[in-house]
């Protein structure tokens, strides 16, 4: 069922503007951004048109990149961003924009490796030195080493990655910037990076179709993409030591840490920029991000901007109950008041 579901979800193209709505919808919300979320986001507008026929959503699943880009030149109404804004973009746009966090979600590292099947784990040192096309062979010893009860071959390895401008790219890279020296040094992070190594695919879905058709390859796509191409994972070395998948529960533990950082200016203006790759804890998987929203405080057409209000407070108090049954991670409870304040501080034109 959920795969019927996911796949009836990205059926809709990428690409191109996703219309929901009828004949009554009055009011047209756009937005553009981020693939990382984009199967939950399809569904959330689906719902919420069911609730209210008067609006409807056109959502351009292009990349973080072009989430921010759009919406910091006004060319929509929200952007979607797995990367939050620095000071200076922020500085520099032209109204005062909010991040609305939505929800949480692991990037999975994906692999097909024919005859080997899943059990993959990898160190943060294995995975550093394979994009950064240093480690070019699956039976590499920083890979065998932790793998002997696997027969690796000794195939070349296929390095996929996002050629787009990407969220998820953004928070993989973030990761590995933290987790080894050489690549923050050589590589860095960003939501696109100049890569060592490696094909790109522009966008989750291709990047899913590459890893699918191209034997011995690797990539990293957001879990829920993962999960329902039955794809395989790899076990990730966290900072404590141990071999942890990526599933909701080691997702939450990353996050239960992360979230001790955020910065609270006043209670209504709370920072929501925050990283949660690499956290402590033994049973924290360590490539965890979270996915934003951004608005503007100061909304110019009255309509759209209570249009946009009541979307955001219905998603905040009922649709992330549905993160689970697409293998998201909703926000802890902790933060539902804080954001409510903040999704309440936009400010409509009369």
């Amino acid at each position: 069922m959920l795969k019927k579901l996911f796949t009836a979800i990205l059926a809709v193209t990428l690409i191109f503007p996703v219309l929901t709505g009828s004949a009554l919808a009055e009011t047209a919300l756009t937005g553009a951004g981020a693939t990382f979320p984009h199967p939950l986001y399809s569904k959330w507008f689906r719902d919420y048109q069911a609730e209210d026929p008067t609006v409807s959503f056109s959502y351009e699943a292009q990349g973080s990149g072009e989430g921010i880009r759009k919406i910091l030149a006004r060319e929509v109404d929200f952007g979607a961003s797995d990367k939050f804004l620095s000071d200076k973009e922020l500085k520099d746009a032209p109204g005062t924009l909010l991040h609305i966090p939505t929800v949480m979600g692991a990037v999975a590292v994906t692999y097909y490796i024919p005859g080997v099947g899943t059990g993959i784990k990898l160190t943060p040192k294995a995975l550093a030195g394979i994009y950064l096309g240093k480690i070019t062979r699956w039976n590499d010893p920083l890979i065998a080493r932790e793998n002997r009860q696997l027969r690796l071959p000794a195939n070349e390895i296929v390095v996929v990655h996002r050629s787009d401008a990407s969220g998820t790219t953004s928070i993989f890279s973030d990761y590995l910037s933290s987790a080894d020296t050489s690549w923050a040094t050589t590589v860095g992070r960003g939501t696109a990076v100049s890569w060592p190594a490696g094909i790109g695919a522009k966008g989750s879905t291709a990047m899913v179709k590459k890893i699918r058709e191209v034997p011995y390859s690797i990539g990293y796509v957001e879990i829920a993409y993962a999960l329902e191409n039955e794809l395989d994972t790899a076990a990730l070395k966290n900072k404590a030591g141990r071999f942890v998948k990526p599933t909701m529960l080691s997702t939450r533990a990353a996050a239960v840490q992360g979230m001790k950082g955020l910065k609270v200016k006043d209670e209504a203006e709370p920072d929501y920029r925050l990283s949660l790759v690499n956290q402590p804890g033994k049973d924290a998987y360590p490539i965890v991000g979270l996915t934003w929203l951004l608005v503007y405080r100061d909304q110019s057409d009255p309509v759209k901007g209570r249009k946009l209000v009541d979307f955001l407070t219905w998603q905040l108090k009922k649709a992330e109950k549905m993160t689970s049954t697409l293998h998201y991670t909703p926000l802890p409870d902790t933060w539902a008041s804080r954001v409510e304040k903040t999704i309440m501080s936009i400010r409509v034109s009369q």
